[in-house]
């Protein structure tokens, strides 16, 4: 984590028309996030926000036993926090860093005031809110109907489309947990992938040595989650539309 993180490195900020660019920069603080590191729990206050540059959070729902699933992954894709944007104050969410890196940092209270005024970023949020929805609704099809095996590929690719490189500092402990699973099926699903040349993995470092392999063995789930989440993406580069009421009919102006 030695490189200097730059705002451009998240494409919602990236995305920004270049005159609004100076103000809303202003507001961001960058921060290194350690792996492991809570950024929020479940129905507490959210004060911050935050927008990776080559660090991954996950959204996890935890169940009153202490037990964990992943609802979704956020990146250098988008924001996490969003809930606040849109009208909320806390998540029942408790978002976890998975893997170490940057990200800038925004207090909600200039989040919402720039969402208030500032229709381009309005856009890109909602946009980015509806690839997050396609993703939260695909993982919960995925674990129920489709294999560890699966779920880890899918878990995988995930990542790997949200960091430079391909390796991954994560422990099979951190990814049972993130998936819902017992750690040994992680292990034998890992050994699996491993056996067959996918990836290679020791003491919490994984290497993916063969992205197409593990394409090839994941459910339908990261397609659909990929294709949505460009199509979006396609969208942000487009000039947004200004809200506001709509013409009126020619015979009456």
């Amino acid at each position: 984590m030695t490189d200097s993180p730059n705002p451009e490195q998240n494409h919602l900020l990236a995305a920004l028309p270049d005159p609004l660019k100076p103000e809303i920069f202003g507001a961001l603080k960058p921060v290194e996030l350690e792996l492991g590191e809570v950024l929020y729990e479940s129905d507490q206050p959210i004060t911050l926000v935050y927008f990776p540059t080559n660090c991954i959070v996950s959204l996890l729902y935890v169940t009153r036993d202490g037990a964990s699933a992943e609802i979704s992954v956020i990146g250098n894709e988008g924001l996490v926090g969003i809930s606040v944007a849109l009208g909320g104050n806390s998540t029942p969410n408790r978002a976890v860093v998975q893997s170490a890196g940057f990200a800038y940092q925004m207090p909600v209270t200039v989040l919402r005031r720039q969402f208030d005024t500032c229709v381009e970023l309005r856009m890109l949020t909602l946009r980015y809110t509806l690839a997050l929805i396609t993703q939260m609704s695909q993982t919960a099809v995925c674990n129920r109907h489709h294999s560890i095996d699966q779920q880890l590929c899918r878990w995988l690719l995930l990542a790997l489309d949200r960091v430079p490189g391909n390796q991954l500092e994560m422990t099979q402990g951190l990814i049972a947990n993130m998936l819902g699973v017992r750690r040994e099926g992680v292990t034998e699903a890992a050994g699996k992938l491993q056996k067959l040349g996918a990836i290679r993995y020791k003491r919490g470092h994984i290497e993916v040595l063969d992205r197409s392999r593990l394409e090839a063995l994941c459910c339908e789930c990261y397609d659909a989650v990929k294709r949505e989440t460009e199509r979006l993406a396609l969208q942000t580069k487009q000039a947004p539309t200004p809200i506001g009421p709509a013409p009126a009919p020619k015979e009456l102006q």
